[in-house]
């Protein structure tokens, strides 16, 4: 069998409902890459929410965080490192129009720490820091440089009311996609940012083929990454949309090591 890259979304996927990684997932990864394969993250997730999965997983590939907008090797210096950024200015655009949007908050991110309007939707565990700070107030003063990711966060009745005018007015300059978690959160990256260009990336790294790719996901902003891989696969739990584009679908949900079960038979694990 060729050496496969696995590419593997966190949140629905390789994540249980708990937002963690199970024995049996961590066993199942970890014997395909004891078998010769490689694994990558390719998650929406800022690099500091998903580092600790890479270091849980023993990984030593590239990793693609906020959709894309992020492709590096965690801890070392890596020639073919990308990072593309959005123009901070739309991000102050969109706070203004914070009320008429139905916004609870805006959070812009970058690899190390982020920015929200407002401390009184701050989620220690959500932004993976214990207590804000006052440098972490978005503002003017405070947002200085681009940001690579922006979050916006309304509700589910509002979300793609939402999507379509951010797409509207900004949609030259940036994509909106859905965050694949409980919470009506949108995640806007550069325009033409997706998980697929980085995988795409990091496979020519390894020199593996685009047929060689297997990838799972469970959301919208797992599309591309399905329809590049030779052989995408979708989540129990995933959307409808998302199953139609795959090439199979796992048996089990996330809840229910779907991603390590079937990985397991694919491999001959």
């Amino acid at each position: 069998m060729n050496k496969k890259l696995i590419a593997i979304d966190l949140d629905g996927t390789t994540l249980n409902p708990e937002s963690i990684i199970t024995s049996k997932t961590q066993e199942t990864l970890r014997k395909a890459i004891d078998a010769g394969h490689h694994v990558s993250i390719a998650t929406g997730r800022p690099y500091r929410m998903s580092y600790q999965y890479y270091q849980q997983l023993e990984l030593t590939t590239p990793m693609v965080n906020f959709n894309g907008a992020l492709v590096h090797i965690p801890n070392q210096q890596w020639a073919g490192e990308q990072e593309t950024l959005i123009n901070k200015e739309i991000v102050f655009e969109i706070l203004a129009q914070k009320n008429q949007l139905n916004l609870d908050f805006i959070a812009a991110e970058n690899r190390d720490t982020f920015f929200i309007d407002s401390f009184d939707f701050f989620d220690a565990k959500f932004f993976a820091s214990p207590n804000p700070k006052p440098e972490n107030l978005l503002s003017p003063r405070n947002l200085t440089t681009n940001p690579t990711s922006l979050l916006v966060r309304t509700e589910k009745q509002y979300a793609e009311q939402v999507s379509a005018e951010l797409t509207r007015q900004f949609g030259k300059h940036v994509d909106v996609r859905t965050w694949g978690g409980p919470m009506a959160i949108l995640e806007i990256v550069s325009k033409g940012i997706e998980k697929a260009k980085g995988i795409h990336q990091v496979a020519n790294y390894l020199s593996i083929e685009q047929k060689d790719v297997i990838a799972f996901g469970d959301e919208h902003n797992d599309l591309e990454l399905l329809e590049y891989a030779g052989w995408g696969v979708a989540m129990a739990n995933g959307t409808e949309q998302l199953k139609g584009v795959a090439n199979d679908v796992t048996e089990q949900t996330n809840e229910e090591d779907g991603l390590a079960n079937y990985l397991e038979k694919l491999l001959s694990l």
